[in-house]
């Protein structure tokens, strides 16, 4: 299946989601892990369209998820980064995911920055990311 550039942003509008977590993670030297993640879930009668993505962007992974749905998933910073982003800059989104994705956009670049790792990125981190799950209803 070959996916056209505004299938994919169209799609994403729709089901797509631009998610940063804040969570505690005892061992390491903050205490914290930031995990940003962009994923779509989806029954698994469209995991062909999940693997369609996956193929189309070159990163991330398609797994089941939880209720018996799949999810296509990219956690890692660099693809993130590298390959969402710039799409997403390039591509623009329409709807309010839009607003989500710039949020996201400014976490992952200030991971890459290494800002997660000292006291006022990672309290910038986690404002950011509550105010990306304000109103969510999904």
């Amino acid at each position: 299946m070959k996916l056209e550039a505004q299938w994919v942003v169209g799609f994403t509008d729709g089901r797509g989601r631009f998610h940063v977590e804040v969570a505690p993670q005892p061992g390491t030297e903050d205490g914290v892990q930031v995990r940003p993640e962009f994923s779509i879930v989806r029954p698994p009668e469209d995991a062909q369209l999940l693997h369609a993505l996956k193929a189309y962007f070159g990163v991330g992974v398609v797994r089941n998820d939880h209720d018996g749905r799949l999810a296509y998933r990219v956690r890692n910073v660099r693809h993130l980064h590298d390959v969402i982003c710039p799409f997403f800059m390039k591509h623009t989104l329409r709807s309010r995911t839009h607003v989500a994705f710039l949020k996201f956009r400014r976490v992952v670049r200030m991971m890459m920055e290494d800002a997660h790792h000292e006291p006022d990125g990672l309290e910038a981190i986690r404002r950011i990311a509550a105010e990306m799950d304000v109103g969510r209803s999904r």
